[in-house]
């Protein structure tokens, strides 16, 4: 993706969040935050009876970089289980996102992908505890 397209992609994502829900009776609530930039997430996941995720949402306040990655996590997640979501890499995120554009705010960046993946590893540990 080259730097234009990665710019488009960030608008798209921004102007048109996707997922910008609270989602009823989540398996996952966590909040999350990047004080350097006074961005503030909340993301929220379920997930169904065949253990992947069935419905995931996030709500806050951000700049570009922050709110167009929390919508586009909650695409890139859509349908995963527990195990692959914490398998994602924060990399990769980076250069789907577009590296170039991204890189001087990572942890704007991340901070969508960071809050799930914690949140995820507490519903997890906590489901396992239950075996």
């Amino acid at each position: 993706m080259d730097r234009q397209e990665a710019i488009e992609f960030l608008l798209d994502h921004y102007e048109n969040p996707r997922h910008n829900h609270v989602v009823e009776q989540p398996d996952v609530s966590l909040s999350g935050g990047n004080p350097g930039c006074a961005d503030v997430i909340t993301m929220q996941a379920r997930f169904g009876q065949d253990g992947k995720l069935e419905d995931i949402g996030w709500e806050g306040e951000g700049c570009t970089i922050s709110r167009a990655a929390a919508s586009y996590v909650t695409e890139l997640v859509e349908g995963l289980t527990p195990d692959e979501i914490e398998a994602l890499s924060f990399e990769d995120l980076m250069d789907q996102l577009g590296r170039e554009l991204v890189m001087t705010r990572p942890t704007c960046a991340t901070l969508a992908l960071g809050t799930l993946k914690k949140g995820v590893h507490e519903y997890h540990m906590r489901e396992r505890a239950k075996e």
